[in-house]
């Protein structure tokens, strides 16, 4: 969100008070329930302190810092003290005693080789300083409280010249103001990239952008996320023997908060939220694996989930025609084929139209579910099958939900809902422990039948105006936090039933924490080749933002795929961290393609499971680092400039690397850092120069550059 009307002014609508002078300084012990240590609080004046007269009718930020972990350092804002009842997310610290200094001009907390420095009784900054660089910074005018004049009358509001910083009173009712608003900026380093914010389609460096962390179900092609992570990882890469800078800011907000990603003000990240508090952290390390891996296990780290999951998955596909009759001949094709399958899924219509969440298999469809789940076990498959959180008011289960109050209401009392995907949907109210424990036990019985997993999708269009939650909550608040509480009920469940081995999950949404409960795919694409090119930036966006693995649907959900999108895509897909064919209206089953489809399919899910030991072995380091198994070229080769901004290939654990075709042509161009490279498919083995080396090759439907670093 933006509040200044260029570099020197703010907006009409706004009023800016931004810190001028920190006047005092105390160690005091972290007020919060996740830290209990030693922390450094700052108070700050919004005009300097020249006489004891400017210490009337001014306002001031109480800015404390602490650490949650070595080389972290939190920062809370806080103008006014109030409770607004706004979900902090779960963080998990690591007891870390800091280091705290006062001067007569500065005051300083020290965790590991990051130190916060604060100037006193002069102009107002913070230094962030890793191993004694500084990293990034918080300068003159950049923190902000910031009253919106656009809503309610109010009796007096505070103006403040935005250029001296002098302040005057408003006459009484002439002002308005609806909301406030807290802001931070931090400087970016000449040279640096910011990458993350969850998964985010457009361009993979996110400098210049403007970002909202809101989920929204607005497919692979937009600005909006269904991943909406509030961190970014900001980059300058080592060259000629002098190491990058890498570090990590995450705001500790689970309400929308907006970021303006040097655009605003071009060398800073401006973000800001609504209310009187604003809490974010500084993650340093020397790389972008050691940034990422911290931020990781801050979160909650990931979850390594079963062998049998990194296999291939089939789909029923959505608004296709099934039966058992279909899913059977599919899997039975499969088979005479010579694919390996390992996970087959039904999607909605698995339950009668209308009916979602009903929870109850369509019996003209599906007359003996309990058996068909032990034919399709006896073939060695997992079953996984579609769920959402919502209710149709046609659900035999809505009125149940409605008696009992597990719903999101409304103002009035009522259950709140719409007729957007279902008729008359409800939405269930997983602050509700009542509401968790019913949701549940509809999903136990399915465990039961024999279900093995389930794929979580939807959970982010979700109320935030005129929404009650059980718990109290503002409901800005709730709504990013709604998947965690979704996916976190289910893969509970799974944990109880199957194990925690076993336990797996097939997500669409997801916000801070998410990592605990893999997989998530990319959501709704395109079958075009620039719809790859999209959910491949998505993915790498998303895997840059604390999570692990990652998958996509194989051909492009919307539409029907040509032979050579699907060809491509199978490619694309089976050398990704997980693997499923899924669509619209169109199977996507290879045989309905062409023959050479049929042969793509085979080779590479061969390749996969022939090298599934290799892929497993790598997955369960990146958990134990809390890295993505796929990742950005920059993340495996920080010292190499050239990586800095690919988004058409990436590595797939530390040793193979995979640049997608996404031509008709069968062209394709990407790069090959420093080393020796030896191509999986055809065997060449390459010498590439310390400068690395730029590639244009053209490959048919059999190959594609895969590459692996050899000795």
């Amino acid at each position: 969100m933006k509040f200044t009307n260029g570099y020197w002014l703010g907006r009409d609508e706004y009023i800016i008070n931004s810190p001028m002078e920190a006047f005092d300084a105390e160690t005091v012990l972290a007020d919060t329930e996740n830290y209990v240590s030693d922390a450094l609080r700052v108070s700050a004046a919004y005009q300097p302190l020249r006489s004891r007269s400017d210490m009337l009718d001014v306002g001031i930020s109480t800015i404390t810092v602490f650490t949650p972990g070595e080389d972290i350092v939190g920062v809370e804002i806080k103008h006014f003290d109030q409770m607004d009842k706004n979900p902090l997310y779960t963080l998990y610290p690591s007891h870390v005693e800091p280091k705290i200094s006062k001067t007569e001009t500065t005051a300083s907390l020290k965790s590991g080789e990051l130190e916060v420095t604060f100037s006193l009784h002069d102009k107002f900054n913070i230094d962030f300083k890793y191993r004694g660089q500084r990293i990034t910074g918080s300068e003159y005018k950049a923190q902000a409280s910031i009253d919106d004049l656009s809503g309610t009358e109010l009796g007096q509001v505070m103006h403040a010249n935005t250029v001296t910083g002098a302040q005057s009173l408003a006459a009484p009712g002439t002002v308005k103001r609806a909301q406030h608003f807290m802001r931070e900026q931090l400087s970016l380093l000449p040279g640096t990239n910011v990458y993350g914010f969850g998964e985010r389609f457009g361009a993979f460096v996110k400098n210049g952008q403007s970002i909202e962390t809101i989920n929204m179900d607005g497919g692979t092609g937009s600005e909006q996320s269904y991943k909406s992570i509030p961190f970014y990882l900001a980059g300058k890469s080592g060259v000629a023997g002098n190491p990058g800078t890498y570090y990590g800011v995450f705001v500790n907000e689970s309400q929308p908060t907006s970021f303006e990603v040097a655009n605003e003000v071009v060398d800073r990240v401006s973000f800001s939220t609504r209310g009187e508090s604003l809490e974010y952290y500084i993650i340093a390390g020397d790389t972008p694996k050691d940034v990422i891996g911290k931020y990781n296990r801050l979160t909650g780290g990931s979850v390594l989930p079963p062998k049998w999951t990194f296999g291939l998955w089939l789909s029923t596909s959505f608004t296709t025609d099934y039966s058992e009759d279909t899913v059977m001949k599919f899997i039975d094709g499969m088979f005479e084929r010579d694919i390996p399958l390992s996970v087959f899924h039904f999607d909605c219509f698995w339950m009668k139209g209308f009916e979602w969440s009903s929870f109850e298999w369509d019996n003209e469809q599906f007359p003996d579910p309990a058996g068909l789940m032990q034919r399709l076990h006896d073939k060695g498959l997992k079953v996984c099958v579609w769920i959402n959180p919502y209710i149709s008011q046609k659900s035999p289960l809505f009125k149940i939900g409605q008696e009992n109050g597990y719903f999101i209401k409304q103002g009035d009392g009522n259950v709140w809902q719409w007729d957007l995907w279902q008729p008359g949907l409800a939405y269930v109210d997983f602050t509700n422990p009542a509401a968790v424990k019913w949701y549940k036990g509809l999903l136990k019985k399915l465990l039961d039948m024999g279900v093995d997993c389930f794929k979580t999708d939807f959970g982010e269009r979700i109320p935030m105006h005129d929404a009650v939650y059980y718990n109290g909550n503002n409901a800005q608040g709730e709504h990013n936090y709604y998947t965690h509480r979704y996916n976190d009920a289910v893969f509970d469940l799974l944990k109880s039933v199957k194990g925690a081995d076993e336990a797996v999950v097939f997500a669409r949404s997801a916000t801070v924490g998410g990592q605990q409960f893999p997989i998530h795919w990319g959501g709704d694409n395109l079958s075009q080749f620039h719809s790859m090119a999209d959910s491949l930036r998505g993915g790498l966006s998303f895997l840059s933002s604390g999570f692990t693995f990652w998958s996509h649907d194989i051909g492009g959900f919307e539409e029907n795929a040509s032979p050579a999108i699907y060809k491509r895509w199978t490619q694309f897909g089976l050398l990704s961290s997980h693997s499923r064919y899924h669509g619209n209206i169109q199977y996507r089953v290879p045989w309905l393609f062409d023959e050479e489809a049929v042969a793509v399919t085979r080779k590479f899910t061969q390749l996969k499971m022939n090298n599934m030991d290799y892929i497993y072995d790598q997955a369960k380091q990146s958990v134990a680092e809390g890295i993505p198994l796929m990742r950005p070229m920059y993340m495996e080769f920080p010292d190499d400039p050239n990586t800095a901004t690919l988004d058409r290939q990436y590595m797939l654990g530390s040793q193979w690397l995979i640049a997608p075709v996404m031509a008709e042509s069968g062209e394709v161009e990407y790069y090959l850092p420093a080393g020796k490279w030896q191509h999986i498919l055809d065997g060449r083995i390459l010498a590439v120069p310390e400068n690395g080396r730029w590639m244009a090759e053209k490959y048919d439907f059999m190959s594609l550059p895969l590459w692996k670093q050899v000795d």
